[in-house]
């Protein structure tokens, strides 16, 4: 039985790992063609966060009402169904014929981008305890793929076809991918007589736990200094003096392949017991990496050297930390798993959101250099939190 479950988790993780990937690049592929969308359609530079913020917003709504549906209903068929009506928000994105109808396709798109967390719930109850880290860190590895794939594939299909012909062909892969996971992931067998009122009950009483809250809060702050970086990145290196296409900025999302060995790595370490000391580190690493990020006004040479340094380390450290909070979650709060990583990730997509309005805000009345303080200073809370947390997981686990 123990190897049937562990097929079954790898074939979970894999297929998951696809489909995570998509979905997540349906949020993030706006951040390298920004400069592109708001010429086309009349957004002000200080408004352009939020092309990217409406997505999280979206996002948020679905990680509240429809992620702890995975707690009661069959898994495999809400993986799929999630990715069609993802695919449905692509289109009204891609045909948009003004602002209003563009957000209203992102955030449509984004609040069924949650399949996301259905499928790392799905992965985590699959596993056995002593490898939950790892197929966490595989799944997770997805959305390193994807936002990569996104960040590189949106500058380079912006570049030659405008920044729709992306959109259309997200949703192409989106209702490709509904297809084949359904036929790829195995049967979610359980009984469970919770009702949905329930279960969003259950989810309500886990914010007041402090292991729980402690975790989302380290989530808040981590994200909000990844949305700050990527959100904020493309306007420096769009402006003046370097004038890079829109092509030319996706290229730095190559950096965030570290992200997926981060993710991946931190799997195996929460597995030994490490997550709580690889998640203080992670944090650490990400306030020193806006060390690197904030020489984006420099030489050209210099830009893209320390840029990438500092894209390197905040993508590894970003994940590492979120992997290993997921794989303490999963562990402390395991008759609950879907309602404990959707709850989880409300404090990612606030996060979020956060640090895609406020790093465009503050670029356009302090440039660049406003933006590193608020990245590191996001970063620096995070680690703040993570010190005085550590009693709460040695409370949980002993």
């Amino acid at each position: 039985m123990g190897v049937a479950l562990r097929i079954e988790s790898c074939h979970t993780a894999c297929a998951s790992r696809s489909a995570r990937a998509t979905a997540v690049a349906t949020i993030y592929v706006a951040q390298p063609m920004l400069a592109q969308i708001g010429r086309d359609m009349g957004v002000p530079e200080s408004g352009l966060g939020w092309i990217v913020a409406t997505g999280q917003i979206g996002y948020l709504v679905g990680l509240a009402v429809l992620v702890p549906l995975g707690d009661i209903l069959d898994r495999r068929k809400l993986v799929g169904s999630q990715l069609l009506l993802a695919a449905v928000g692509m289109v009204v994105t891609a045909v948009a014929p003004g602002l209003w109808f563009l957000l209203i396709g992102l955030a449509s798109t984004g609040l069924f981008a949650v399949v996301v967390q259905t499928a790392v719930a799905f992965g985590a109850d699959l596993s056995t305890p002593s490898e939950r880290g790892r197929t966490l860190g595989i799944i997770t590895s997805g959305v390193i793929i994807g936002i990569l794939g996104a960040r590189v594939a949106a500058g380079v299909l912006a570049e030659l076809w405008g920044w729709r012909s992306v959109y259309v062909t997200l949703t192409l892969l989106l209702v490709v991918l509904s297809i084949a996971v359904l036929k790829q992931l195995p049967a979610d067998r359980r009984s469970n007589r919770r009702t949905y009122g329930e279960v969003l009950a259950s989810l309500g009483k886990l914010f007041r736990k402090p292991l729980f809250f402690s975790r989302g809060l380290i989530a808040f702050f981590l994200f909000a200094s990844f949305g700050t970086l990527w959100s904020g990145l493309a306007l420096p290196l769009a402006a003046e003096p370097w004038r890079l296409s829109t092509a030319q900025i996706g290229t730095f999302g190559i950096a965030g392949l570290a992200g997926a060995l981060g993710a991946a790595r931190a799997g195996r370490w929460a597995d030994t017991g490490r997550a709580n000391p690889v998640t203080g580190t992670a944090l650490a690493l990400l306030t020193l990496s806006w060390i690197a990020s904030g020489q984006a006004n420099w030489s050209l040479w210099l830009v893209v050297i320390l840029v990438v340094i500092g894209v390197v380390v905040l993508d590894f450290a970003v994940q590492a930390a979120h992997v290993s909070s997921q794989s303490l979650l999963t562990a402390a709060y395991s008759d609950q798993t879907s309602s404990t990583i959707g709850g989880y990730m409300i404090f990612y997509s606030l996060g979020s959101a956060l640090g895609a309005t406020a790093t465009t805000a503050i670029y356009s009345t302090s440039g660049w250099a406003g933006s590193v303080m608020l990245g590191a200073g996001f970063a620096l809370c995070g680690l703040l939190t993570w010190a005085l947390s550590r009693r709460a997981v040695r409370r949980t686990f002993g």
